[in-house]
């Protein structure tokens, strides 16, 4: 099995919140794969107010990495009262998360005439410029319509072959994704369209309970686990989801 895998995580509904939502789920998964021993590298990322991500993508690096962590895939629900609430109010916000297994040119191959290319200048929160040159780039594959970004490494030809490896797990997944609508229209598994479009997880901060909705089980070391530490969450996950 792939032993990395590419990480995308988006802010959905709530504003702000949703986006400090998003930074909290990835510094979970950061610090679960430290525990780990695996290597974490950010490919690319739009950052909010408020130390919030409205977008964050990142190659982990691991054993058993898409092993454990294929399950986290779907819309994150959290319920709390945000930073930003005068009146003590409990919000409800999401954010979704993608596990994509990295893959190889052999399992996809790309033609590089059906790319359209794009340079900008890498930028950081506030939308500052911090490159005097153009080493960000896009990527637009028209056959699919898929569009990526990388802006983590200095040169442009490096931004380019981690552009690359997100687009082809991206093309990969909506490959899988069409096989199964195919196979099975009203059966799609955790990869599918219809699992990520459903609140597969709800973090109840009042109650101090994590709750997976798939499996119909709950934890109450929420805390713990937004500090990385999901070994029995996933333990039961792969358990139950077999």
């Amino acid at each position: 099995m792939a032993k990395s895998i590419i990480l995308e995580i988006r802010a959905g509904a709530g504003g702000d919140e949703a986006s400090i939502f998003a930074a909290d789920l990835f510094r979970m998964y950061s610090r679960y794969a430290q525990s780990q021993g695996w290597s974490v590298l950010t490919l690319d990322s739009h950052a909010s107010s408020l130390k919030g991500y409205k977008s964050i993508i990142a190659e982990i690096i691991g054993e058993n990495a898409y092993d454990n962590l294929k399950y986290e895939s779907g819309v994150h629900r959290v319920q709390r009262i945000p930073i930003t609430e005068k009146n003590g109010r409990i919000h409800t916000s999401t954010a979704s998360v993608a596990v994509l297994p990295k893959v190889t040119p052999v399992e996809v191959q790309i033609n590089p005439n059906d790319i359209d290319f794009g340079a900008f200048r890498s930028s950081g929160p506030g939308g500052q410029n911090v490159n005097k040159v153009e080493t960000a780039v896009r990527l637009t594959h028209r056959p699919t319509g898929i569009v990526v970004e990388c802006q983590s490494e200095r040169s442009q030809a490096r931004n380019k072959e981690k552009a690359i490896d997100i687009l082809r797990a991206k093309i990969y997944q909506q490959q899988i994704e069409k096989q199964q609508a195919e196979l099975a229209q009203e059966r799609r598994e955790q990869i599918g369209t219809a699992m990520r479009a459903e609140k597969i997880r709800t973090y109840n901060f009042p109650q101090n309970r994590i709750t997976d909705h798939r499996i119909n089980k709950s934890w109450h070391n929420l805390e713990d686990i937004l500090e990385g530490k999901l070994d029995k969450p996933i333990k039961d996950m792969r358990k139950l989801m077999k």
